[in-house]
């Protein structure tokens, strides 16, 4: 193993650490969930590092206990009784290492509760420098709870009476490129001295901002806001309107979200002093795993960490990092906020069951006032599949909307003017599903679901995913805790993903197109699959059907697809390309090949029997749910 030696000046401590990484043998990694403490456990074995055990307790961050680390605590003690290895001592978690059996090498751990970092962005023009910044912001594991700029539609009475009310729990501040007017930077920052945004926290906190706009506005920004606010500056996210430069500000955020926020929250001042290393938000720490997962294959791919509080959808697609939050799109704190946007009915249209709408909202209701309770019998297991169904659809519709080209190239789209009241022109995104690889997903509901064909079809369903899908889920939420770990000590993280984490679901074929009347048995495209044993096999696709064929993980078909006219497939590459047939190879998994006819959007019959009798074929094509009549 090659040597490496960490140098971190800004530990969680507060002290200078240096960690061997060659010396590296045990590893323990938690997570701080808005409703699950979790802790994972590792070690070398032999000449490889491998998942041995996990943990998992309620998150006490709240009243009574309001101290993130006795959860944690617990979670750890579940380790020590099913492994016999000691990881605690009265100060915390012993490091380092006391022999084989007691204490680690290297501890970690990720955070997203107490609601994660919740932040405000501003920029001048809605479509360029804010849009910019909130893209910086959700990639550095943020909250975006508003977005402020000059040509948002509001008056500036009305600006400043919302920011009288918000309560974030960090500021960041775009707008102009290098070197040209500022007059609408000094507009903004004169709208948040007089608004006077207080800190989530609480008065007795200065309130963190980041400064990433016009570097010549500096000095008037500071004289506005410098004696009020924590005023931090880097350089400007849009140094020129074709260009994007998010690092700077990225890195700040994450510098005074451990300064100013986790510093302050419910017990993580003694946590921060259990690690080494800074406290890597929960968001982050999954975007990273599916970021370094899409390098390695080279592959465009859309994954989605579905969590208590908050979905967040991450695609890498061509090269490009994107990470979105849905902050009300969660499994237990916020599915009633799944409810009521995305309406009962769309819903209840997944559950293939003869229930009652007041005996769905129940098991809805009492899920977001029981937040760790998980479901006891199918009728609730298939409403909450339902509700996540809902939440992926919704969440990636919010990730495609901040997945475009970027506007304020004036060869392009002519001069910009701050005085012309039209909203600049959006262009679609640039994300086409027919040119995604690989769609995997993390989070409790996925990782923990009882079979791993409702894992690929909530997936598929939620996504709505198109042509040639490879599908793979975390086997049991760990992708948060690789992530943290891959920033001090990549080869463990990546090899312990690749051999421990990583469950390959198999490889969707879903055809792109719509029948308007309905004509469910017509035969919209043929696959025909050479297996690896030379076999044969020629399946129809025939409208309205979902069907499986086996493959185990490990082994590749070659599919021969032929779409009818009408519908699609594509021809992937950096210039995809419509064509009448592909050829492509598709890997097996848990579920092995799935070919999905049943439309796109997919065609849900309206009337109750028919919708109910077509999920329950559905669902009995892939054994994902027991018959539920």
């Amino acid at each position: 193993m090659k040597i490496q030696t960490m140098d971190d000046k800004s530990s969680g401590n507060g002290q200078d650490s240096k960690i061997d990484l060659q010396s590296i043998d045990v590893i323990l990694v938690t997570d701080c969930g808005s409703t699950t403490s979790k802790a994972r456990f590792f070690r070398r074995v032999g000449n490889e590092y491998r998942f041995i055990a996990a943990g998992e307790a309620p998150t006490t961050v709240e009243a009574p206990f309001e101290d993130v680390t006795q959860g944690l605590r617990n979670a750890v003690r579940e380790v020590e009784e099913l492994t016999g290895h000691k990881l605690l001592s009265s100060d915390g978690i012993i490091s380092p290492r006391e022999g084989d059996n007691e204490g680690v090498d290297l501890y970690v751990t990720t955070s997203s509760a107490g609601g994660g970092l919740q932040m405000l962005v501003t920029g001048v023009v809605r479509n360029i420098t804010a849009e910019s910044a909130e893209r910086t912001a959700l990639g550095a594991g943020a909250i975006v709870i508003d977005v402020l700029a000059i040509n948002d539609g509001h008056e500036t009475w009305e600006r400043i009476e919302k920011m009288r009310f918000l309560r974030p729990d960090m500021i960041l501040f775009s707008g102009g490129t290098d070197g040209g007017n500022f007059d609408h930077v000094v507009q903004i920052a004169e709208i948040l001295r007089s608004g006077d945004p207080k800190h989530r926290l609480g008065n007795m906190y200065s309130l963190p901002i980041v400064y990433a706009g016009n570097r010549v506005a500096r000095a008037k920004v500071d004289e506005i806001l410098g004696t009020k606010y924590s005023l931090k500056f880097v350089d400007n996210i849009r140094p020129e309107p074709q260009i994007e430069n998010l690092a700077p500000a990225r890195n700040a955020i994450q510098e005074q979200f451990m300064e100013h926020v986790m510093s302050h929250a419910p017990g993580y001042d003694k946590l921060m002093k259990w690690t080494p290393v800074p406290i890597m938000p929960t968001p982050m720490g999954e975007g990273t795993m599916f970021k370094a997962f899409a390098e390695v294959n080279k592959a465009n791919l859309i994954g989605v960490g579905l969590g208590g509080a908050t979905t967040n959808i991450y695609s890498i697609y061509n090269g490009k990092f994107v990470r979105s939050v849905s902050a009300n799109y969660g499994m237990s704190y916020s599915i009633c906020n799944i409810l009521k946007e995305a309406g009962l009915k769309r819903i209840m249209r997944w559950i293939p069951l003869q229930i009652s709408e007041d005996e769905v909202l129940d098991i809805l209701r009492n899920k977001m006032i029981r937040p760790t309770t998980i479901p006891q019998t199918l009728d609730q297991l298939l409403i909450e599949h339902g509700a996540a169904r809902e939440a992926l659809r919704m969440a990636f519709q919010q990730h495609k909307s901040i997945t475009k080209p970027l506007v304020g190239d004036l060869e392009n789209f002519g001069t910009l003017r701050l005085d012309d009241s039209r909203d600049y022109e959006k262009k679609e995104s640039y994300i086409d599903l027919l040119n995604v690889d690989w769609l995997g997903g993390t989070g409790g509901l996925i990782s923990h679901a009882p079979r791993k064909a409702q894992s690929a079809l909530i997936l598929i369903d939620g996504f709505g995913v198109e042509g040639v899908t490879s599908l793979f889920q975390d086997s049991v939420f760990m992708m948060p805790h690789l992530g943290v770990l891959s920033s001090v000590h990549r080869e463990s993280a990546v090899e312990i993903f690749e051999k421990d984490c990583l469950v390959r679901l198999g490889t969707c074929i879903a055809f792109k197109g719509q029948l308007k009347d309905h004509e469910y048995g017509r035969r919209i495209g043929t696959v025909t699959l050479t297996m690896p044993d030379g076999e044969k096999i020629t399946e129809e696709a025939a409208y309205g059907t979902i069907k499986k064929i086996p493959l185990k993980e490990g082994e590749i078909a070659i599919a021969e697809i032929k779409p009818e006219q009408g519908f699609q497939i594509m021809e992937k590459g950096l210039l995809p390309k419509l064509v009448a047939s592909r050829t492509a190879n598709v890997h097996g998994g848990a579920v092995g090949i799935i070919i999905d006819a049943r439309g796109r959007p997919i065609d849900i019959p309206e009337d109750d029997d028919s919708r109910r009798e077509k999920l329950e074929e559905w669902f009995t094509a892939l054994d994902a749910y027991p018959k539920t009549s």
